[in-house]
């Protein structure tokens, strides 16, 4: 597929500044300088606002030459809760999600480490504005020789809920799939592999997404969704394969494709947390539980439910996810005048 940008979509002609980051392989492209001010009352107006407006930067710092069909990036943005410590916005190469785990271990340290939030040791709390709400990460803390030394991070996800259980739709090319909906600050679709004839680790990469991919669209067109707190979160984001395990004793491996075909590297923040809030919803595991869930990069999330919660109607919990981000470079985004490709495109 290629998507070029078209050229009524607003004109750059800045540097972006950006601090780059990765969470179990998962790219975390946090813009620091360079973006102009996202005005809206509340975060979900700057989403808006940001999608209407400005998605031609979007494209600048997502898409290539700069990044690529996978990449992930982060918008801060001001905060809209007096109780935040930042805001933040998440793109990817379909527009503006609004809930990232992985984004979120990261955000974590660099919080801490960029001086955003004071570090205490042992552990620091960040409190975090997602676009689906508050959100509280505690990053590890080290006292060191030059200062203080950050490390693995964990957050408490938004009320996270089992939508509906024992579903089952029909899927062009897949024949009659079921599957569970959960929402864990972004709506899921999760599917046992094998039910498809699929195997994680066997079956070639490219089946897998396209699996995935197919089963959103259908149940996205055939299942309307809601929420709670407002229409803009009531969308499904992606399809979750897993291989059925419960990661009690091995870490269960899943394979999460979101947005426009995307993969994630990582085992998914949000996407443990549905996993977690539907296994509550069965029975299958209580407050407490431990729980590991692996990504295709073989990086390993922890997660649990932490105490019972309510989302509107629905009997919710929240889940603690935990894992490790890293820093992998810093870079400086410019565009020259007559570079038309250079303002974004996708080749895939």
């Amino acid at each position: 597929m290629v998507e070029l940008s078209t050229s009524g979509s607003g004109r750059f002609d800045g540097t972006i500044e950006t601090v780059e980051m990765h969470t179990g392989g998962e790219p975390v492209r946090i813009v620091t300088a360079g973006y102009p001010p996202i005005p809206g009352a509340t975060i979900l107006d700057k989403r808006r606002h940001a999608r209407e407006k400005l998605d031609h930067l979007r494209r600048l710092i997502v898409f290539e030459p700069r990044g690529h069909y996978d990449m992930y990036g982060v918008i801060p943005v001001e905060p809209d809760l007096p109780n935040a410590d930042m805001a933040v916005l998440f793109v990817h190469n379909e527009g503006y999600s609004t809930m990232c785990g992985h984004a979120t271990i990261a955000l974590g340290r660099y919080a801490v480490d960029h001086g955003i939030v004071a570090p205490q040791v042992p552990v620091t709390e960040v409190r975090l504005q997602c676009p689906c709400g508050l959100v509280t990460v505690r990053v590890e803390v080290e006292r060191t020789a030059d200062g203080f030394a950050t490390g693995a991070a964990s957050f408490e996800s938004v009320p996270s809920f089992a939508f509906a259980l024992d579903q089952a739709i029909e899927v062009p090319g897949l024949g009659r799939v079921t599957f569970d909906l959960g929402y864990g600050g972004a709506f899921y679709a999760l599917v046992e592999a094998a039910s498809l004839g699929l195997d994680l680790k066997t079956t070639p990469l490219d089946r897998l997404v396209d699996a995935a991919d197919r089963i959103t669209k259908a149940v996205a067109k055939g299942l309307p969704l809601e929420h709670p707190d407002d229409p803009d979160l009531a969308f499904l984001y992606g399809t979750i394969l897993t291989d059925g395990g419960n990661g009690a004793l091995d870490p269960t491996r899943n394979l999460c494709v979101f947005a426009e075909r995307e993969v994630d590297r990582s085992p998914t923040g949000s996407g443990v947390s549905a996993r977690v809030a539907v296994a509550m919803a069965r029975g299958e595991l209580a407050v407490g539980d431990p729980r590991r869930f692996e990504s295709v990069t073989g990086a390993i999330f922890s997660g649990k439910a932490v105490r019972a919660d309510k989302a509107g109607r629905f009997d919710a919990v929240r889940v603690e996810v935990g894992g490790r981000a890293f820093y992998s470079g810093r870079s400086s985004f410019s565009i020259e005048a007559g570079d038309e490709l250079g303002r974004g495109f996708l080749l895939r």
